[in-house]
């Protein structure tokens, strides 16, 4: 579980852990997601993990694989905001920011996914099922409906929603399935760097209900996902009829 010291990560975690499953929780806020485990308690460790570090990533599969067996489900909560326009008074878009943007969000989530993956090829398949492993990743209504000055945030999502059903084709014969999760607005923090005039202008375009949305949503809809062994190879929204005006 990824970016699981808070928001989306966290209330997937919380949920699964109830569900009784065993959890481990990356993040790189190593006091945060430290402090996240231990209040889980029995069955939940915390790694302090770099999404886009090769080598870290590897270390928290290993590490999840000698203290649980196995891996059996990768979620990828894991993101970076950015506002920023193309071009704005005269200044074009800082590279350095597109490029970090897309490092987390995009690039990190394939790393987890890849080597996850690797590990789940591994698994007994289940004799009920005949499944080996399920890989859900966050992605973003900003991936087909972005607003001003969130171009490189909706082409990292983009980029999700892009990989999930070439993913699912690829590890279909392993027993492995690949659905992401499209959100709208959520409590989230987040969504607390998003300026005022963006997020009221989101909260307002909800159809109903008319709030934003409870990452405790986003937990219970991930874990239906990894019960219910018929969801491959989609994106799901979970936005209450969220549109963007502009």
């Amino acid at each position: 579980m990824t970016g699981a010291a808070s928001g989306m990560g966290l209330a997937t975690a919380q949920t699964l852990h109830k569900a009784g499953a065993n959890v481990v929780l990356l993040d790189v806020n190593e006091e945060r997601v430290a402090r996240a485990a231990a209040e889980l308690g029995a069955g939940a460790i915390a790694v302090r993990t770099d999404v886009g570090d090769a080598v870290q990533v590897e270390t928290a599969v290993r590490v999840a694989t000698e203290q649980f067996g196995t891996v059996h489900a990768a979620v990828n909560c894991a993101g970076i905001p950015s506002m920023m326009k193309t071009v704005s008074k005269g200044v074009p878009h800082s590279l350095e920011v597109w490029q970090r943007v897309i490092d987390v969000n995009l690039t990190g989530v394939f790393n987890v996914v890849r080597l996850a993956a690797a590990q789940m090829v591994t698994n007994e398949p289940d004799p009920e099922t005949t499944e080996r492993g399920v890989l859900v990743n966050i992605a973003s209504g900003a991936a087909w409906d972005g607003t001003r000055g969130t171009v490189a945030y909706a082409a990292s999502k983009a980029g999700v929603v892009g990989m999930s059903l070439p993913i699912a084709r690829d590890l279909a014969k392993d027993g492995i399935r690949c659905v992401s999760v499209v959100p709208g607005v959520f409590e989230t923090g987040m969504a607390g760097e998003v300026s005022e005039a963006v997020l009221t202008s989101l909260q307002e375009s909800v159809l109903y209900p008319k709030r934003m949305g409870d990452p405790a949503e986003i937990g219970r809809l991930i874990e239906h996902i990894i019960t219910n062994v018929y969801f491959n190879a989609t994106c799901i929204s979970l936005d209450a009829g969220l549109r963007a005006r502009h």
